[in-house]
């Protein structure tokens, strides 16, 4: 059953559309279940559940036969969202019966809901004519067929809304997770790693015969590599070895690979993509086979297909252009991505992959650029070059938008405008309540691309400094001195305010090329002080750096991360000492700088009392805490719905946190992305933190939201809100006593929701 299972998604995976998904799966699950009908029901706009597919039923019924929800014992088992078994279909009170189908002689009936993400997106129904009971192994079976091909159907039902591939485009919803907020209006830009086949974006191709010559130059360089290989390689291989040179040869020629891109390249495809579709089918083709000799041989397909790929794509990467409102979109987007675009021409982000808290989203948030991520049945390869509006609100997204929809956003991105406007008078008024309590905010930083936005928005001070950023911008560690150069150019840019340097904070979704970290569970693993505190050597080089790059400012403070226990701060404190002396014996002129911890493991949350009394200051990192307090991936958009800062688990958390800090007498701040919030930070502020630190574009909404309310309102709003039970009811707190006129600011909703 594992096999068959196993080569029944891997046929799916390889079909071209929908319409060809759906037809495998009946047909290879009937001939699995060796029963005499198999159909497919899939829910359409209406909430209908539509016959798509059928081996078995009178085939003329397809598209034609619905069923509401709880109608029918198809609909029946869409509202139960568990399977139906029964011997005999007709004897059960919801059978219903449709001439149409031909299906009057079937008694057994077996329905299986196809649920993805909490969606019953349709149903798998087996049919047979003798009466039976489908037994507990045939069942469980069809539950897990129907697990594993929900998602390959959500994203091919998503792929088939775009149709015809820019010609006769109509407008299509894909949903996704707020990343940063806002509104972006562009066209979409397709990124993605180099010779990355499955990130191929679609082009059509409107000079065939310069493709081909295109297509077959890049062969040749192709072969030509491969040849070159083979000859140095010739004398430490045998000749069964080297006839695998040879087999790749012979694919590139026009009577196999070569000829098959060629077909697609005269249909109108652009050469990249046609490869790309030909290599992904047959690594496909290859992978399902039960020899394992031949299956291993899709390795080497894949290996051939890049070869190829990297020079289909070198001369377009080298004639980019980015349109005007350039909304990137891919299936993981990176920093490096980023800075290949203009500053004035990125308009949005979208990445299949990762979650609001994901380093991307981080970044973009910091940049202010409208972001969603974790698009995950967003069929990116073929969009490129369309209209796109991208909702950083609620975390929606439109391609080929109406006039109607374009009108509405356009509408909100012109109020947008006006609030920054009304926000940028606040820059040089104190953050105070209106009974003047003063709550200090400061910016979390890592490029100098972020000094002069942080200043110019009237931050007081760094909360943290990422000193990470220097080591993944290299290809080896940074030496003592260059760290120290830089270091300094932070230092002096925000003195006399106080800027707070975290030691290097590696591991788990950061990690460096030439110092690779691989885990099976990498954020359970060796990250943050446990790297450094087992390499002395690089936390001590970093150590001296930053203490160097102080000499005379004296507005640093030192922070250590994923501290988890009194003995890790010890050590950790242990070698600043040493560093600080050393430099001192040198003939270095410092003061030792204030040393904090952050507080994102739960342990610390426990033992905040013990660490803030051998520590200068605390500080919450609210990103790592609601991970791990949650148990939930912040990367991972299957689960993205369950990362809720919000929790009342994570408020608790805080909540203790400075009151355990504030009992040692240490200062207690919060530079995790919470403090950004604007309606997070009045809690926060009414909890005593003393310090919110967050990205430079949040600072004016946090402040112009902290100006337009009492500590005395923030404290009662805090007990109302300690008192609900779940998040949905902190949200509707927060929304009720705020008022609807910072709705937009807060970032709890829009007014309205856009019809798509």
């Amino acid at each position: 059953m594992l096999n068959s299972l196993r080569s029944i998604v891997q046929e799916v995976n390889a079909a071209r559309d929908l319409a060809s998904a759906l037809n495998i799966i009946v047909q290879r699950v009937k001939a699995v279940m060796a029963t005499e009908v198999c159909s497919a029901y899939l829910r359409d706009g209406k909430g209908q559940y539509v016959l798509m597919a059928t081996d078995g039923l009178n085939a003329n019924a397809v598209g034609h036969v619905s069923l509401a929800l709880g109608e029918g014992l198809v609909g029946y088992v869409a509202q139960r969202e568990e399977p139906i078994n029964l011997e005999l279909a007709t004897a059960h009170p919801k059978y219903q019966y449709f001439e149409a189908t031909g299906e009057e002689r079937y008694s057994s009936f077996l329905g299986v809901p196809i649920i993805h993400q909490r969606q019953v997106l349709g149903v798998l129904v087996l049919q047979q004519v003798e009466r039976r009971r489908f037994d507990e192994g045939e069942e469980a079976f069809m539950v897990t067929m129907s697990a594993q091909l929900a998602g390959v159907i959500a994203h091919a039902e998503a792929t088939g809304v775009l149709k015809a591939m820019g010609q006769n485009a109509q407008e299509a919803r894909f949903k996704g997770v707020a990343g940063s907020p806002g509104v972006a209006i562009g066209k979409v830009v397709v990124m993605s790693p180099a010779a990355d086949l499955r990130g191929v974006p679609f082009h059509p191709c409107e000079d065939v015969d310069k493709e081909l010559v295109f297509f077959h130059q890049c062969l040749e360089l192709a072969r030509q590599d491969i040849k070159s290989l083979g000859k140095q390689l010739e004398k430490r291989l045998n000749a069964q070895e080297r006839a695998l040179f040879d087999a790749y040869l012979s694919m590139l020629d026009d009577a196999s690979l070569g000829g098959e891109v060629t077909e697609r390249i005269r249909a109108g495809v652009s050469a990249a993509y046609a490869w790309s579709e030909v290599i992904l089918e047959h690594e496909r083709n290859f992978s399902s086979m039960t020899d394992t000799y031949l299956r291993e041989r899709a390795a080497d397909v894949r290996d051939l297909g890049r070869r190829v790929l990297a020079y289909l794509q070198e001369s377009n990467q080298q004639c980019r252009v980015f349109p005007e409102h350039a909304v990137l979109v891919g299936e993981e987007l990176t920093a490096s991505m980023l800075g290949e675009v203009p500053k004035d021409r990125l308009a949005g982000l979208v990445s299949v992959q990762g979650s609001s808290n994901s380093h991307v989203a981080i970044l973009a948030r910091a940049m202010g650029v409208p972001t969603v991520m974790g698009a995950v049945d967003l069929p990116f390869t073929q969009i490129s070059d369309r209209d796109i509006i991208v909702d950083g609100y609620r975390g929606m997204l439109y391609t080929d938008p109406s006039a109607t929809l374009r009108k509405h956003y356009e509408a909100i991105c012109a109020e947008e405008q006006e609030l920054v406007r009304g926000l940028e008078a606040l820059r040089d008024l104190p953050c105070e309540t209106l009974d003047r309590h003063r709550v200090p905010l400061w910016v979390n930083t890592g490029l100098m691309a972020d000094v002069v936005r942080s200043l110019e928005r009237g931050a007081e001070g760094v909360g943290l400094y990422r000193t990470e950023i220097p080591f993944l911008l290299r290809d080896r560690f940074p030496s003592e001195e260059e760290q120290r150069l830089i270091y300094r150019e932070q230092l002096e840019a925000f003195a006399p305010h106080t800027v707070t340097m975290r030691t290097l904070d590696v591991g788990g979704d950061k990690s460096l090329s030439y110092f690779p970290i691989e885990e099976e569970n990498p954020f359970l693993g060796w990250r943050g002080i446990r790297v450094t505190l087992d390499h002395p050597e690089i936390f001590l080089a970093q150590v001296r750096a930053m203490l160097k790059a102080s000499e005379g400012l004296h507005n640093m403070r030192i922070m250590l991360p994923m501290v988890s226990s009194v003995s890790e701060l010890e050590a950790a404190k242990t070698l600043i000492y040493r560093a600080f002396h050393e430099l001192l014996e040198e003939g270095f002129h410092l003061e030792l700088p204030p040393i904090g911890v952050m507080i994102e493991v739960p342990a610390a949350v426990y033992q905040a009392r013990e660490l803030a009394a051998r520590s200068d200051f605390l500080s919450v990192g609210s990103n790592d805490l609601t991970q791990y307090l949650l148990a939930v991936d912040r990367n991972n958009p299957r689960v993205a719905d369950l990362y809720q800062p919000f929790h009342p688990a994570v408020l608790r958390a805080l909540h203790q946190v400075v009151r355990d800090g504030h009992s040692q007498g240490v200062s207690v701040g919060i530079c995790g992305e919470l403090a950004g919030d604007p309606a997070a930070a009045v809690l926060l502020m009414a909890m005593g933190y003393d310090v919110l630190s967050m990205n430079a574009t949040n600072l004016p909404k946090v402040k112009k939201v902290i100006r337009s309310i009492s500590l005395e309102q923030a404290e009662q709003l805090l007990d109302e809100v300690m008192a609900q039970e779940d998040e949905a009811s902190i949200n509707r707190c927060l929304e009720r006593s705020l008022g609807s006129g910072l709705t937009r600011l807060v970032g709890i909703s829009l007014e309205s929701e856009a019809s798509s």
